[in-house]
């Protein structure tokens, strides 16, 4: 079943439960994907695969975390709460992420892979991660993890 099935059956299922808060996390990202949709038509797209959904819902929950800890600095814990409320439900979508041990690990292999030796080559492991992990690393967190194994 595609992702955009599961949203549409999760809606309804949301709606039929009464479950407000996630029935208007599901209706936003609908709206997020017909935006997309939208956007890619210019090159001929009518409708975005997969792999774009995942980026979609991957901006969706970092601009959500953001806005978190801007609530969580000026101390309104009722936003944070209805913030974190749509992370979980977005990240649902999206595969598991690697856990702390198997990040270190993609790192070392990529490390290895490209024969990197310092800060210099950090572009090509962080391409090298991409290309390999996009879908189940946090790039933004595995950049200083890869930084620090290379000496900087």
């Amino acid at each position: 079943m595609s992702l955009r099935d599961q949203f549409t059956e999760q809606l309804k299922a949301a709606m039929r439960a009464g479950d407000a808060p996630r029935v208007s996390t599901l209706r936003m990202i609908l709206a997020k994907l017909k935006d997309t949709d939208i956007a890619a038509r210019p090159s001929g797209v009518q409708q975005v695969a997969d792999e774009q959904i995942g980026a979609m819902l991957r901006g969706m929950a970092k601009s959500r975390r953001e806005s978190a800890d801007l609530y969580r600095q000026g101390n309104r814990p009722d936003l944070v709460a209805k913030e974190e409320a749509e992370i979980a439900v977005i990240e649902s979508f999206l595969p598991r992420q690697l856990d702390e041990a198997a990040t270190a690990r993609a790192v070392d292999e990529a490390i290895a892979e490209t024969g990197a030796g310092s800060l210099k080559d950090m572009g090509r492991v962080m391409a090298a991660l991409k290309a390999r992990h996009v879908a189940t690393l946090d790039m933004a967190r595995v950049g200083p993890l890869v930084r620090a194994k290379l000496g900087g």
